[in-house]
């Protein structure tokens, strides 16, 4: 797996993502469309890398500030940025059990320390289950 291009520029595994995921599985699709009440159709996600920060889940017509934000300032990452922490990393505090946005500060600077392949074999996955404290299998169930 191409971890860099799985893994967006704000630290979110793309890899670990249920959206990730149900592009590769109909009946994960189905259950995520329904658990979220967006078409079928936009139901899945191939990364933000991939989506160019436009996943179809969120109908978007331009990338996320983020994704902008590291293309203008020529930054794989957000810690790479002179700026990081700033306020395109904010938590998701009212869909937090919907969403893994939290993460994303910790899983930068994660990456930053352990560097990126490392992190996404040994520790991506554990920190996303912490934090939603059910394997990501579960959440198709």
């Amino acid at each position: 797996m191409d971890y860099f291009l799985m893994t967006a520029p704000c630290g979110q595994d793309c890899f670990n993502c249920p959206f990730y995921l149900a592009s590769e599985n109909k009946r994960y699709k189905r259950i995520l469309s329904k658990k979220m009440r967006i078409p079928f159709d936009k139901a899945s996600c191939k990364g933000c890398r991939c989506d160019n920060g436009m996943p179809a889940f969120l109908d978007r017509n331009e990338p996320c500030n983020i994704m902008r934000c590291t293309q203008e300032k020529g930054v794989r990452f957000c810690f790479e940025c002179l700026d990081f922490p700033c306020d395109y990393l904010h938590p998701l505090a009212d869909r937090a059990a919907l969403w893994p946005h939290n993460t994303k500060v910790f899983n930068l600077c994660l990456i930053k320390k352990m560097g990126l392949e490392a992190w996404a074999r040994t520790k991506a996955k554990r920190v996303f289950e912490t934090y939603y404290k059910e394997k990501i299998e579960n959440l198709f169930k």
